[in-house]
């Protein structure tokens, strides 16, 4: 059986699958490239168990050797665990107002009850030990970096100063815009130009 590429989608913090980019990548590449596969696991805010997780299964993938070519986007805390992927495994990887320094915020999580904005019916309660988890995480992925990237920012970002992602992907691909917001507007412009980053000519 021929080998197919697989896009593997990293919602953000307290996010799920269902987002709304994640939605409009899955429905793009339905229409427009049905024979890229589409994965989007839900990732736990719990850092240890969300690193298990996902090298779990970007382990799995890239062992079963069904697949020619595997690709990485991830938004906001998505785009951390998608350098921590990309580092290990080499792969390209585009970031969409990704979290650089997540172990930052994380302290201000602590405490409450926190639940997805999803809405859906699931409590979380993270403690400093998932905080000293994430910069020990932080520590282990400073440049130079593996893996081949490509920064999608926009200024307008209320939650995560682009400024940060820019310095730290220096050298690496960059498109940052004035305005927008962390959810990044107008993402549907770039479902065709992230996939030939990914992919290439072998789709």
């Amino acid at each position: 059986m021929k080998k197919r590429p697989l896009l593997l989608y990293l919602h953000g913090f307290l996010s799920s699958p269902q987002s709304h980019k994640c939605q409009l990548m899955r429905d793009w590449l339905a229409a427009e490239h049905p024979r890229i596969v589409f994965c989007a696991p839900q990732i736990s805010p719990y850092p240890e168990i969300a690193r298990q997780s996902l090298l779990s299964l970007v382990d799995g993938f890239v062992n079963s050797g069904e697949f020619d070519s595997i690709g990485l986007v991830g938004s906001s805390m998505g785009g951390f665990w998608s350098r921590y992927l990309a580092e290990r495994h080499e792969l390209p990887a585009v970031l969409v107002n990704p979290a650089v320094h997540p172990a930052r915020f994380m302290p201000h999580y602590l405490g409450p009850t926190l639940t997805p904005y999803s809405g859906e019916p699931r409590e979380y309660r993270l403690t400093q030990s998932d905080v000293d988890t994430m910069r020990r995480l932080e520590a282990e992925l400073q440049p130079p970096l593996a893996g081949r990237y490509w920064l999608l920012a926009q200024r307008g970002d209320e939650t995560l100063d682009c400024r940060e992602a820019e310095d730290f992907y220096r050298g690496q691909r960059h498109t940052i815009e004035d305005g927008g917001d962390h959810g990044f507007q107008g993402f549907a412009r770039y479902c065709a130009p992230i996939v030939e980053f990914l992919f290439g000519n072998s789709i």
